[in-house]
């Protein structure tokens, strides 16, 4: 069957998935009064749920839009989208789901990088729109729905001379990136974006069809928290809302450096990866390699374009690249220098893993030699440096392992014009070979995977994501989602005893 007959055919079933299920006529309150996970001995009986908030089904005019993620290599025809308007409204579509015995997924930004936020013939429960911002300048605490994006985020503190670590692309969700650890240029200078997260409000399964709702911060559910700061969204339940301790930051700078070609790309590298994860914490920096030019990003926080360059140096020193360079509020920095979302390809697939000691010289040769044969000029090889704050753990601790790390990198290839159905299909099966070798190639000099940047079909997953930290998880699983209910492709999965 081609793909075409595929993708019909699953539309096809989904359409008549959504009529063959009978929904209750009157809405009502999926769960009981939040309590205290006790595990599979819990027995609540609650009325039957009807989905609330704005539902999207297989013939509604929104429908193609709403089912398709930010990586349109994967297609889904869900029987349900709901976007939830408020907490509530995920209560009763996780009871809603229980009660019908259909599958279930959570989705924020859109940005699961191997489509699992998406299901076909299940409910997607998308908490996209849940917007809002409490902000306490004086506490310097900040309390946020669970639908901004990194892009809202950041310019909503940063009005406030405050901010958080998140990632660099501002359309991926904040609650996402957060829970799988999130990091980008100030993970040096405030650690994690889990490390500041001291508190959610989440909603988990309760009894055998149930929902409730449950605040875990470090007096409270304590381990659920713990669990959320690295484990990855949809793991343990719905999370509505997330509260961070921030930290003020009235102005950054931002440099942009780029050299033609790869000529330079052994001195470039090698004097990054020995000056970035041990230079003043307030750097954050990046290098990004393509097959035709090698860019490094960086931004120091609170700091002047002269320090800046000073702290740069051992990398500008190399060749005579193309320098740029702004400071200013970090909200417009940010924004600055976002891409479009309709200019990046439609498809796009990556392989990610860490590093604990400097690449050797073979290991950058193997980037230069699988660069020069990228797919396309959007493929890439993408490196953050660690070391600063990542290496001191929040009070209460993390579940994210990687702490030690000098730097994460991952090749990615980018293919395919949005919008466009079946768009590069011919380059998918090159895309797909060219990042499997790849990151094969460096297996010798890396270590780990990253939970936000799912590596399918890698041998021991569980520890490759968490470490030692996997059995905790498992038994934290085991407390507030006994029977399993939230589960996908790499999922935590319970342990009883």
């Amino acid at each position: 069957m081609n793909d075409f007959s595929r993708r019909r055919l699953l539309k096809a079933t989904a359409a008549a998935g959504a009529g063959s299920v009978v929904l209750p006529g009157v809405a009502a309150a999926g769960a009981p009064a939040a309590s205290a996970a006790t595990g599979a001995t819990e027995t609540v009986r609650c009325a039957p749920a009807k989905l609330t908030g704005r539902i999207v089904r297989p013939n509604d005019p929104g429908y193609a839009d709403a089912s398709l993620g930010w990586d349109e290599l994967f297609v889904h025809y869900p029987l349900v989208i709901v976007y939830v308007q408020n907490t509530q409204d995920v209560v009763n579509a996780l009871t809603w789901a229980r009660q019908h015995d259909v599958a279930l997924r959570v989705r924020s930004g859109g940005h699961s990088l191997e489509g699992w936020s998406n299901v076909d013939n299940g409910i997607v429960i998308d908490v996209s729109e849940l917007k809002g911002a409490d902000i306490d300048t004086e506490a310097r605490i900040a309390r946020v729905g669970a639908g901004l994006n990194q892009l809202e985020a950041v310019t909503t503190l940063a009005k406030q001379d405050l901010a958080v670590t998140t990632g660099t692309e501002g359309s991926v969700g904040l609650s996402g990136a957060t829970l799988g650890g999130g990091f980008g240029f100030l993970t040096r200078y405030l650690g994690m974006a889990c490390d500041s997260l001291i508190g959610a409000e989440i909603v988990v399964p309760s009894g055998d069809e149930c929902a409730k709702v449950v605040n875990a911060d470090l007096k409270d559910h304590a381990d659920l928290l713990w669990a959320l700061r690295g484990a990855g969204n949809g793991n343990f339940g719905i999370v509505t809302s997330l509260t961070y301790k921030v930290t003020p930051l009235k102005s950054v700078t931002y440099v942009q450096a780029t050299w033609d070609g790869l000529g330079n790309l052994h001195g470039v590298f090698d004097a990054w990866q020995r000056t970035a994860p041990v230079a003043d914490n307030r750097l954050g920096t990046q290098v990004e390699i393509h097959r035709n030019q090698i860019l490094l990003f960086a931004v120091l926080a609170e700091g002047s374009e002269a320090e800046a360059k000073e702290l740069l140096a051992p990398i500008l020193s190399i060749g005579t690249p193309e320098v740029s360079v702004q400071t200013g509020n970090w909200g417009d920095i940010y924004a600055g220098f976002q891409i479009p979302t309709e200019d990046e390809p439609a498809n796009w697939k990556f392989f990610s893993q860490f590093t604990s000691e400097p690449f050797p010289r073979r290991a950058i040769s193997v980037i230069a030699s699988f660069m020069r044969d990228a797919p396309t000029d959007d493929s890439n090889f993408f490196t953050q440096a660690f070391g600063g704050a990542v290496r001191r753990p929040p009070r209460g601790g993390t579940s994210f392992p990687h702490r030690d790390a000098l730097f994460y990198s991952e090749p990615g290839a980018g293919w395919g014009t949005r919008g466009e159905p079946d768009s590069g299909d011919e380059l998918t099966p090159v895309a797909q070979a060219w990042i499997a070798e790849f990151s094969q190639a460096l297996r010798p000099y890396v270590n780990g995977a990253y939970v936000n940047v799912p590596n399918v079909g890698m041998d021991q997953w569980e520890t490759a994501y968490w470490g030692s930290n996997f059995d905790r998880l498992r038994r934290i699983k085991a407390k507030y989602d006994p029977q399993n209910v939230f589960q996908y492709e790499q999922s935590v999965p319970p342990a009883f005893g």
